[in-house]
């Protein structure tokens, strides 16, 4: 079995250190308005 990780580096870690960070969506879900248009193009 494999070795259990040294737990005193996540003792000792400072949160205060980190940046604060926005979180932004990138993939976002089409909308029913912009898929209608394509899906009246494969019908056709």
């Amino acid at each position: 079995m494999a070795e259990k990780p040294d737990m005193g580096e996540i003792a000792s870690f400072d949160k205060a250190k980190l940046k604060k960070m926005e979180t932004q969506e990138k993939n976002t879900l089409p909308t029913k308005e912009t898929m209608e248009p394509e899906k009246r193009s494969e019908i056709s």
